[in-house]
């Protein structure tokens, strides 16, 4: 009994954090705040033009 208390707990939890998460992405009032942590972590067009500028 106690270890099926446990899975259905675990379960319910997975779902809560993977239903947020889906909430989150769709309500986003623009990409930047869906949670996904990729804006601004690498701007390759930003390096390529620094590159540009110190000539290598």
């Amino acid at each position: 009994m106690v270890q099926q208390i446990i899975i259905v707990s675990l379960f319910a939890g997975a779902a809560f954090y993977v239903g947020r998460l889906a909430y989150r992405s769709f309500t986003a009032k623009n990409a930047c705040e869906s949670g996904c942590s990729k804006c601004g972590v690498l701007d390759l067009e930003k390096i390529e033009r620094e590159l540009k500028t110190k000539g290598i």
